[in-house]
């Protein structure tokens, strides 16, 4: 910002780096406590105004967690940052929104796609039963309903990834599905025969893992994602047709 010293800034950035390396060094983990604020000034060496602008920088990244009236915590280390970004970024304008969708919907397809030996080899028959009931709901709500459909879809995919064991492919994969369905509103199209397509698609997926077949369920994926490709090209070309 305009109004920014050069010389404040910088200190404020050592302050952030410094309370990360404080984090490291000592191991903490997340909801574990920092020090109070004099403790960290006196630790940095740092103003007690630069310890707490470094602390909302680091709050807003979900690095460190403040609870009024008990102190500052270490925090839950989520993407809502990048959320944000990138949701943002998709809002900004109505190429880069849909070049957005686009990329998020090639990394989605990408994690299923490259771990689809994985999650058939590795969901149990408890969580194919809540899949399947996950798409009932979808089935029963239709997409008109918004939020419990929405809702089954989510829950779908964080599921799907869940055997895998990995909390970073699981937040990555919910963090670009979240931003998704912030911006997919933007996208024109999505018609009763592609609520009825989405749907099957997601009961193929079912089906393809509880028989162990890879490679439909590869097919199933593709069929999924398919639609919504269309519908960001059809966005396009109606774009570029106004101009």
């Amino acid at each position: 910002m305009s109004g920014t010293r050069p010389g404040r800034t910088l200190l404020r950035q050592e302050v952030v780096e410094g309370i990360k390396r404080y984090i490291l060094d000592e191991r903490l983990r997340p909801g574990d406590p920092l020090p109070t604020e004099p403790a960290l000034c006196e630790a940095l060496g740092a103003s007690r105004s630069s310890v707490r602008e470094a602390v909302k920088i680091l709050d807003a990244l979900d690095i460190v967690e403040v609870r009024h009236g008990h102190g500052t915590y270490v925090g839950r280390l989520s993407l809502s940052a990048l959320v944000e970004s990138l949701t943002f970024r998709g809002l900004l304008s109505p190429d880069d929104d849909f070049q957005v969708m686009a990329d998020l919907v090639d990394v989605r397809e990408l994690f299923e796609r490259g771990m689809a030996d994985r999650i058939v080899s590795s969901l149990s028959a408890e969580q194919l039963d809540t899949l399947d009931g996950l798409v009932a709901t979808m089935r029963s709500t239709g997409s008109g309903d918004g939020h419990g459909f929405v809702a089954a879809d989510r829950a779908f995919h964080a599921l799907l990834v869940a055997p895998l064991g990995n909390d970073l492919i699981g937040q990555l994969s919910m963090a670009f599905w979240d931003v998704y369905t912030i911006v997919a509103p933007h996208l024109d199209g999505f018609t009763h025969a592609d609520e009825m397509a989405t749907i099957a698609a997601h009961q193929n997926i079912v089906d393809a893992a509880r028989a162990g077949d890879t490679t439909a369920f590869h097919k199933a994926l593709g069929e999924h994602y398919a639609p919504v490709r269309r519908r960001i090209v059809e966005a396009r070309a109606r774009g570029v047709d106004r101009a």
